[in-house]
């Protein structure tokens, strides 16, 4: 199971991190904080004081079509907010 799914660079997660140390990545939605604090760690290299989690219900979305109607659901998705301790700082785009 890989926990780190993706970073998310938004404009207000880049505020967060250039302000205040704290980035958003978007995980596995059965990991936990510790798991995710000691894959940020392993991945980047930084020690991680604290870790927030936020977990989003999939979105429901309906389709009328010619055959009727057509239902469907995203994915349930789960975001952690870390925040890195004072003086580190992960670069996404250093290997681009």
């Amino acid at each position: 199971m890989s926990i780190i799914i993706k970073p998310i660079i938004t404009e207000k997660a880049t505020l967060g991190s250039e302000l205040h140390n704290r980035y958003t990545f978007l995980v596995h939605p059965k990991a936990n904080k510790v798991e995710i604090k000691k894959a940020i760690e392993a991945a980047y290299g930084v020690t991680v004081e604290q870790v927030r989690t936020m977990n989003y219900g999939p979105e429901r979305k309906m389709r009328y079509t010619k055959t009727g109607i057509q239902k469907g659901k995203t994915n349930a998705t789960k975001k952690a907010v870390v925040h890195v301790v004072e003086g580190d700082a992960i670069d996404f785009y250093s290997n681009l």
